[in-house]
């Protein structure tokens, strides 16, 4: 080989690198259709992360189910066809279990006590998934859950008495139907709509936002005003995966993802409230629980939290650190 094709093949080397030969597009999955919030500030943040890091590392997203549900995500996970997904609790809690912490039901009394709260638990929730395999890029308010229902849920006797739907693997939820002496009919969300028109379902639990969003409310009339739990979407990538990037452009892909989340925060929080109105706006009747019925129900869900502890949901020191968060803020009062 002589000098001027070494200094030829030494320039192609060179101009390879730097222009990302060995780029890393990152591909995840997500239910959330194209052109929701969600996913344009995703998309919004995947971009500045291209521009920072000239190219070398892409976000690809997959989204409106097409990869398929949590189970399938995973699956395509451990096989390389996809690096992440933007997953519920229940999609995650393979990974650890203290992802269900905040969704604990009957937790929060206002959003004021959830963001202390997640100012002091969303890095526990993420150390904890890190160290078992999947790093955490964001995660974004969903907001509380309610009872939307055909007729008002204003005691147990009644709720127990309706047709009341739990999404399919929702672990959380079927120890805390079960403690309520509720037997649930499974579905997956796409099924609920036509669960409703239909019969098969009555009463379903859901944020503001999705009750409009899934149509939920034409077939429904009531909603109860006291919030059940507390929902979040969280996203999040194959730590092997992500470990192969440069620290430097780890550290854009977290600042960058995190700055998107928050704003989704925001976000999401506005459009919770315009929905609530919104569905007054429609006809939805908002109800108040009789007189003691909220502090039997609070009852029976702690009793449900212990049952999940036995259970292996959740760990006890979990739950004893975010109740000790909660005091603390309650304190503060």
């Amino acid at each position: 080989m002589n000098k001027a094709t070494k200094i030829i093949g030494f320039l192609v080397v060179s101009i390879l690198i730097a222009t990302g030969a060995d780029a890393k597009t990152l591909k995840i999955a997500t239910l959330a259709p194209a052109g929701t919030t969600w996913m344009q500030e995703m998309q919004h943040g995947a971009e500045q992360i291209r521009q920072r890091t000239d190219g070398r590392v892409r976000l690809k997203f997959y989204p409106g189910g097409v990869m398929g549900n949590d189970r399938s995500v995973h699956r395509k996970i451990r096989v390389g066809q996809l690096h992440g997904g933007a997953f519920t609790p229940g999609g995650l809690a393979q990974v650890d279990q203290t992802i269900h912490s905040l969704g604990l039901p009957l937790l929060f009394r206002s959003l004021a006590e959830v963001d202390y709260v997640r100012e002091r638990m969303d890095p526990v929730i993420m150390d904890a998934m890190e160290a078992n395999g999947f790093v955490v890029l964001g995660i974004s308010e969903g907001g509380f859950v309610r009872i939307l229902s055909k007729q008002p849920m204003r005691d147990l006797e009644t709720i127990r008495g309706s047709k009341v739907w739990i999404p399919e693997g929702d672990d959380i939820g079927q120890v805390l139907y079960e403690a309520l002496g509720i037997n649930p009919i499974a579905l997956p969300i796409s099924d609920v709509f036509t669960g409703l028109q239909t019969g098969l379902i009555e009463t379903v639990t859901v944020n503001p936002t999705g009750a409009i969003a899934f149509q939920w409310h034409s077939s429904t009339a009531y909603m109860t005003s006291v919030p059940l739990s507390y929902v979040i979407g969280v996203l999040a990538v194959d730590k092997q995966v992500f470990d192969k990037l440069s620290t430097s452009d780890q550290a854009v892909v977290r600042e960058e993802m995190g700055a998107a989340f928050a704003r989704m925060d925001k976000l999401n929080r506005d459009d919770n409230q315009a929905a609530l109105e919104a569905l007054v706006a429609q006809g939805i009747e908002f109800v108040e629980p009789d007189p003691g019925e909220f502090e039997r129900w609070q009852s029976i869900s702690d009793s449900a939290i212990e049952t999940m502890i036995a259970n292996g949901l959740i760990s006890a020191e979990i739950v004893a650190r975010l109740r000790g968060y909660l005091q603390s803020y309650r304190d503060l009062q």
